[in-house]
């Protein structure tokens, strides 16, 4: 029994005396210049970003030192006058970018939940395949649909919407509702357009997050007796909650800043667009393509101006969803 310890006591001075090595690992010449174009390029991203933001700043500021404060309330776009402002045309792009989100997320989070949960597996990369191709369709196509296919169909629903549900919600009112002409060139019809534009952007990153989802706490839900929409409610779903806010947000800045498919299907105004069903209304980068070739002087510096409000506007909404993807990690909420 002596020997026993007394062996134990020397293996454990044994052990006392080995020195700590520290492991180190010398980069390569692959690894440094690796690490030298990854620096490069974020550094680089920065730089360009901060160049755009400069170069509207002091495109803008004749104009917005001639305005004032008035810039960002005034609705009439009068550069001769030195009466202009965006108050209509932020609006119009908050109205046109909620309609957008009202239709792209609720259809994207459903077309991403199939693909990578119910869709068979023979069919999925055909699916996954599809949405990567609406995806790189160019917008002037959508544009051509939206104006002469989608809204054709869109004015009996409008129609529809305005004689049902305008006595509930007086905003859905169309002031002479028996013409079809009435509904037209809407926010309500660009919106939808524009939602279908932004429909591939979000399912194509809500559905990458979804189907990392880990395939443990799949498995551990369903033999804890879970059904298949259990699962999915309590793991995918909290697992996949940051690129849905990102896949979100990716959607509602590419919807702020569509151009060509708003241009072709609304018709342009400079007041408060209340009645969303109603023809007429307008928004910040059609704006900015149509009146660019005829503009100099403080018009075109007042057309700068608002392109600097689109992207402040726009750096602050990925911003803030920047903050909210970070406080809520993916997985990081995940509970069987």
């Amino acid at each position: 029994m002596s020997t026993t310890l007394e062996a134990r006591e020397t293996a454990d001075e044994a052990v006392g005396t080995v020195e700590r090595r520290d492991l180190t690992v010398r980069p390569t010449g692959s690894d440094r210049a690796f690490l030298a174009t990854v620096r490069a390029s974020a550094v680089s991203t920065l730089v360009v970003m901060a160049l755009i933001g400069l170069f509207l700043t002091l495109g803008a500021w004749p104009a917005l030192s001639e305005a004032g404060p008035s810039f960002f309330t005034e609705h009439r776009w009068l550069p001769e006058t030195g009466h202009f402002g965006i108050a209509s045309l932020l609006w119009g792009t908050v109205l046109i970018g909620v309609f957008a989100l009202t239709v792209a997320v609720p259809l994207g989070f459903g077309a991403a939940l199939f693909i990578s949960e119910y869709a068979p597996r023979r069919v999925r990369g055909s699916l996954v395949a599809l949405v990567d191709l609406m995806a790189a369709v160019p917008a002037v196509i959508y544009a051509m649909w939206g104006f002469f296919w989608l809204q054709p169909h869109l004015l009996p629903v409008a129609e529809w919407l305005s004689v049902h549900l305008g006595p509930v919600l007086p905003f859905l009112r169309v002031s002479e509702p028996d013409t079809l002409s009435s509904y037209t060139s809407s926010a309500f019809i660009a919106g939808v357009a524009v939602g279908v534009v932004i429909l591939p952007t979000i399912t194509s990153v809500t559905r990458e997050v979804f189907s990392q989802a880990p395939v443990s706490e799949r498995e551990g839900a369903i033999a804890l007796g879970a059904t298949r929409w259990g699962m999915i409610r309590t793991v995918v779903l909290p697992f996949g909650r940051a690129g849905m806010v990102g896949g979100t947000m990716l959607g509602l800045g590419r919807a702020l800043g569509e151009t060509i498919v708003v241009f072709l299907i609304i018709s342009p105004v400079f007041t408060f667009t209340t009645k969303p069903l109603q023809s007429g209304t307008n928004s910040i980068a059609p704006h900015i393509a149509a009146r660019y070739s005829e503009s100099g002087g403080v018009a075109l510096s007042a057309l700068l101006g608002a392109g600097l409000v689109l992207f402040a506007f726009t750096l602050v909404i990925n911003t803030l969803a920047g903050l909210v993807v970070r406080r809520s990690r993916s997985g990081a909420a995940t509970e069987i």
